[in-house]
């Protein structure tokens, strides 16, 4: 990548991140709420919080129905890369950082495909991630989940979230 196509990643990574002051919103457990500009979208999610979890994460399931996903929380940000393995169904997933913004969007990733696919977009000067949103691949378009959005959930730390919970 040339350091003009770096430094437009990077502009457009830094306008897309920096998302709206978010309102506050009634948290679920078992839902995540995406807000953003010009819509909102919640997701009833399964929760996947120990490293067992995450490791088993969807692999081998047969479906997953529309509208509906698995919500990754890791300990503490850090960087992270998925991959495929045993995962039967497209995926998309949605790469969340501690503040609650949607960083970087994956779509329909392969199943059973072993390559990594990073939780952040080259140049994203801040690529430690908290939170993995996985959605049936396609429902992160139809659910107008985007970079920059923001996500209100309980378990993201309240005192530097976009979007607290009341």
């Amino acid at each position: 990548m040339t350091l003009r196509a770096s430094l437009a990643v990077a502009t457009l990574l830094l306008t897309n991140s920096s998302p709206l002051a978010a309102q506050a919103a009634t948290c679920l457990a078992d839902q995540a709420l995406f807000q953003g500009r010009a819509s909102t979208a919640s997701v009833p999610v399964e929760i996947a919080d120990t490293a067992e979890e995450r490791a088993r994460g969807l692999m081998f399931r047969r479906d997953l129905p529309a509208g509906q996903g698995m919500l990754f929380i890791y300990e503490s940000p850090q960087p992270v890369s998925f991959w495929m393995r045993n995962t039967l169904i497209p995926l998309d997933m949605i790469f969340i950082d501690a503040r609650g913004a949607v960083r970087h969007v994956h779509a329909m990733a392969r199943p059973l495909d072993e390559t990594a696919i990073p939780g952040a977009a080259p140049g994203d000067p801040a690529p430690e991630r908290l939170m993995v949103l996985e959605l049936p691949g396609g429902d992160a378009a139809r659910l107008g989940i985007v970079p920059g959005m923001v996500l209100a959930h309980p378990r993201l730390p309240q005192a530097t979230a976009l979007a607290p919970c009341d």
